[in-house]
């Protein structure tokens, strides 16, 4: 592994991995602000609309099998560079598409290509770990949300500004480019890391085995994933489905069960991102002291009990405090599994954040399912159980043995 000494070599690689999650929320929250837009200029009903955005979580969530391949070939640095390249390109393309099924398939692009860059950057976040020894994921995943809320914020200006959509994301992709350009030259450059399930005796056997010549193939067959993998990509998805679920019905819980008023309904997503962005800056110093393990069990256990506690109290106060736990206690639960899962390889890495995408894509659709058929009290309470489903896998996951020192 390639990487410069000291605290300066920790923090321009720390800033350089940084922009790539910024690049991404930027991304992502540009083009979903304007929707309303895309959907008039293509004269899109409800359900047309919907299946757009299912062709871009499908898109990443069958992306496994390429992004698996693509990091074994390229590495995390030169793969997150080209994903993000095609990323702002799809931008540009996507605000004059003119036709439904070219928005499909532009839609579907930009799920692979966000798959292939939340790989490969959350490898590079973990190798940053490994490198200098101090823990900085959940920090990298907080410039994530400040991606989020910038593109709002670029979208909320570009539209009292202007109706094109092309000028908005032209701007758009110009500070996409921009923090690319920050990007570039302080990712590390590392070797990919032998998969933690081959043990050193088979791993010898295998060495042995390979004195004889063989073909070589093009695309190498990805490996079965273990039962641990399997666990992890397990916490990945609930965990998703507990942030993906708490986004999209919050608002309607908040509205039709607790009736609070118009002005305060708001509120609970709001609570929810805020206390998961504070959480998210705090996290990488709780890892530092207590683990990964004990941070990712603590903290869906607080969620999921938290928001029960919530559902069966009721009212605006407690709803919004249960609401609190839920962004505080899932906060550190994606990046300690992204990086338990790259130290057992890219394949792994790569499968765990397909589960993950499947599980954000899926949970607000179960949510649905669930409250449609026993109301939304219930649809809820099944965001709390996820939660409890982290912590009981979480207990099965083989965390590292060596915890880092934080980073800042």
């Amino acid at each position: 592994m390639a990487t410069a000494p000291g605290p300066a070599g920790f923090r321009r690689a720390k800033w350089a991995i940084a922009c790539l999650f910024c690049f991404l929320g930027l991304q992502y929250a540009t083009w979903a602000a304007r929707l309303p837009a895309l959907k008039a200029r293509l004269d899109l009903g409800a359900g047309e609309l919907g299946l757009l955005l299912m062709a871009c979580g499908a898109g990443a969530a069958a992306s496994f099998p390429l992004v698996a391949h693509l990091m074994r070939r390229l590495g995390s640095r030169r793969l997150s560079l080209a994903s993000a390249l095609c990323l702002t390109a799809l931008l540009m393309v996507l605000s004059v598409v003119p036709s439904y099924p070219l928005a499909l398939v532009v839609l579907c692009a930009d799920g692979v290509a966000v798959g292939c860059l939340n790989v490969a950057m959350n490898a590079q976040g973990a190798a940053l770990e490994k490198a200098y020894g101090r823990t900085a994921m959940s920090q990298l995943h907080a410039t994530f949300s400040a991606g989020l809320l910038a593109a709002a914020l670029l979208a909320s200006g570009s539209t009292a500004l202007t109706a094109s959509v092309p000028a908005h994301f032209a701007v758009a992709a110009a500070l996409l480019l921009l923090l690319l350009a920050g990007a570039r030259t302080g990712l590390l450059t590392h070797e990919e890391p032998r998969p933690a399930e081959a043990r050193p005796g088979e791993a010898r056997s295998a060495e042995a085995r390979s004195v004889e010549p063989r073909p070589r193939k093009r695309w190498a067959r990805t490996p079965l994933p273990s039962g641990r993998t399997l666990l992890m990509g397990c916490a990945m998805a609930f965990g998703t489905i507990t942030e993906g679920a708490m986004n999209d019905w919050s608002t309607l819980y908040m509205k039709d069960v607790v009736k609070a008023p118009a002005s305060v309904a708001p509120l609970g997503i709001a609570v929810v991102s805020v206390m998961m962005l504070l959480a998210r800056v705090r996290a990488d110093h709780w890892r530092g002291r207590w683990g990964d393990g004990r941070v990712v069990r603590t903290g869906s256990a607080v969620a999921g009990v938290g928001l029960a506690l919530a559902l069966a109290a009721g009212g605006v106060l407690p709803t919004l405090l249960g609401f609190a736990c839920v962004g505080l206690g899932a906060a550190a639960v994606t990046p300690c599994v992204y990086v338990a899962a790259a130290e057992r390889g890219s394949d792994a890495l790569s499968l765990v954040a397909a589960m993950g995408t499947t599980g954000l894509l899926a949970g607000p659709a179960l949510i649905g399912f669930v409250a449609g058929a026993g109301g939304l009290t219930l649809g809820m309470a099944t965001v709390a159980a996820s939660a409890l489903i982290v912590t009981l896998t979480a207990t099965r996951i083989p965390w590292r043995s060596r915890v880092p020192a934080p980073a800042g």
